[in-house]
């Protein structure tokens, strides 16, 4: 029996993961491309295979429907955006994924992201790289009010860290816990509210199903022109054309991103100076990573006994 292991760096922190699929009778095919997978050569990887070990390549329809021995999909992480779930569902391929494993990694990611971004950390680094001596001039995080979208597992470790260093937290979620929100003691405002209150807004949201944006020019016109915007989330939360045009014209004071509608990123928001920017590195702590990878293939072996 075959597995495909797509996630480019699958097994790279540890062998265990390999080791565990080996060790239960499956032979192991990994991502040759070092990158994400497209749909066609998802389909030339996995003819063989029983299951994938996925990571975010397109596992559509017509995929599903080349695979004829496909019995389960494994996702390393929480996402299925790219999984057609409901067509996955009448196939009777059986979907699992690890919602636990990055979330201390994704979580500690937004802080070191923020407290990047207000101190000009990466500007200072690049000039003293390049022997310029350039004192950066940054801001505190100190009484910064942090609006936090979503307040799932990942949210809600962000607002605890947050809060844990003395800023007052306000969150948006449809569907928030309001006993751990009062525990916490998280205010729970509308989305509106939050955009205009905020003074660093980050985003732990799954996007919308028709993949528009969360955050448009319409929400980012009520942020605050001081504020701070970090996307850790999802490629196409938030809109990367009116993101661009309201750091350029100095309508938000800085962003902090790590994910894009198109990946490998190269577009324009690489040219601004009040931006952060890292690829898609949320989840990629050795720790945690190897969790989601283990947990990602006990999922698959547990499915397909």
């Amino acid at each position: 029996m075959k597995i495909l292991t797509s996630p480019s760096s699958f097994g790279q922190i540890s062998s265990e993961p390999i080791d565990l699929l080996t060790k239960n009778g499956f032979d192991v095919i990994n991502n040759p491309y070092g990158r994400k997978l497209t749909e066609d050569e998802v389909i030339e990887l996995a003819a063989d295979c029983v299951g994938i070990v996925a990571g975010v390549e397109p596992l559509t329809a017509r995929v599903m429907d080349v695979l004829p021995n496909l019995k389960c999909i494994s996702r390393v992480g929480i996402g299925m955006d790219s999984v057609d779930l409901n067509y996955a569902a009448k196939k009777g391929i059986i979907i699992r994924n690890t919602p636990d494993g990055p979330t201390r990694a994704v979580a500690e990611l937004t802080l070191a992201m923020t407290l990047s971004l207000l101190r000009k950390i990466p500007q200072a680094h690049y000039d003293l790289k390049n022997k310029i001596w350039k004192k950066q001039v940054g801001n505190l995080i100190l009484n910064k009010v942090v609006g936090v979208i979503g307040l799932g597992r990942i949210g809600k470790l962000v607002s605890e860290l947050f809060s844990g260093i003395g800023n007052p937290i306000i969150g948006y979620d449809p569907y928030a816990d309001e006993a751990w929100a009062s525990k916490h003691g998280v205010k729970l405002v509308d989305l509106e509210t939050l955009l205009k209150t905020a003074d660093i807004i980050t985003i732990h949201v799954p996007g919308n199903e028709d993949g528009s944006p969360v955050i448009g020019a319409s929400e980012i016109d009520l942020i605050k022109p001081a504020a701070f915007l970090i996307n850790i989330s999802r490629g196409g939360i938030v809109d990367e054309t009116a993101l661009y045009e309201a750091l350029a014209s100095k309508k938000l004071a800085g962003a902090a991103i790590d994910v894009f509608s198109e990946e490998p990123y190269t577009g324009n928001l690489c040219d601004l100076d009040n931006v952060v920017l890292t690829p898609h590195l949320g989840s990629y702590a050795e720790e945690g990573k190897l969790l989601m990878e283990i947990d990602a293939v006990n999922n698959l072996i547990n499915a397909l006994k």
